[in-house]
């Protein structure tokens, strides 16, 4: 199973150049661009995330993807206490 950034997707589709993310993000343009290019393999931290959600006006979990998908709910029988 491997895990996907979809901050490209997402900036893409709502027209926002890598360049304009970086000002409205402050997130290291080379980042972005290792992002980019690298989805599935650059290391970021949840601050980064939280950052790219902030300039892309989306909820944070819309920005990484399991592969393939794991389901959306946690089953209370096996949820951690």
């Amino acid at each position: 199973m491997a895990t996907r950034l979809k901050v490209k997707e997402i900036a893409e589709a709502r027209g926002i150049s890598q360049r304009q993310l970086f000002f409205r993000s402050q997130v290291d343009l080379k980042t972005i661009q290792r992002m980019y290019r690298y989805p599935t393999t650059t290391v970021i931290t949840t601050d980064t995330l939280d950052k790219l959600a902030k300039a892309l006006n989306v909820d944070v979990s819309l920005l990484v993807e399991s592969d393939p998908p794991l389901p959306k709910t946690v089953d209370a029988g096996h949820a951690e206490k």
